[in-house]
Order: structure tokens, then C-alpha cells, then sequence
């Protein structure tokens, strides 16, 4: 049996208003299956690891494979829960560890 790749994405949110765990998630799952539906929304494995709502930043994990099309997919995001915002990649990594090292 084959183990899967995964990367880890740091992500900053530009908005004007703070953004609950759930509506950034959300967000996240209905851009993802917008652009490549419910079959290529399950590929994805995303995951949420941490989201600090008073820094507007998040971690995820998605799958190595489909790691361009999660980051289309963020790219499209415009709103979040009816308010203008945007999401940024700002870094991406293998491990937690070294993500966490990298954006510190």
C-alpha cells in the first residue's frame, strides 16, 4: 500500500471583519467543489489544523496531488460568509514543524 503525500499551506486572511472557524471552512470546501465538484473535492484531503481568528491565519493539510488545485481553488475566494476577504498562501511545507519555522 502506497502512503500518501501530504503538504501543509500557512494562510493569511485579508479581511475586514474576523471570520469564525466554521465559515472559513466552509468557504474553503465550496470554492474547492466549485471549481472541480464533490469527486474532486474528496481527493483533496483537507484538513484543518489550526485557525487563529485574532491573526487571521490558518493551516492546512491537502494531499501532494492536489495540492495546485486547493491553491486555485484559495485564489478564487472573494467572500467569506457575505464579506469581501481574501486568502493568501504564504508558505507551504512537508512537515508542521518546518511550516511553522519558516512563517515565524
Amino acid at each position: 500500500m502506497k502512503r500518501v503525500k501530504r503538504r501543509y499551506l500557512a494562510l493569511q486572511l485579508e479581511t475586514e471583519e474576523e471570520a469564525s472557524q466554521r465559515e472559513f471552512l466552509d468557504t474553503v470546501w465550496a470554492a474547492i467543489t466549485t471549481l472541480y465538484g464533490e469527486h474532486g473535492a474528496s481527493q483533496t484531503g483537507l484538513a484543518l489544523i489550526d485557525f487563529n481568528d485574532q491573526k487571521k491565519t490558518a493551516l492546512i493539510r491537502v494531499s501532494l496531488s492536489m495540492l495546485q488545485q486547493v491553491r486555485a481553488s484559495l485564489a478564487s475566494v472573494t467572500q467569506i460568509n457575505g464579506k469581501e476577504a481574501a486568502l493568501h498562501v504564504v508558505a507551504i511545507s512537508g512537515t508542521i514543524k518546518s511550516l511553522k519555522k519558516n512563517i515565524s
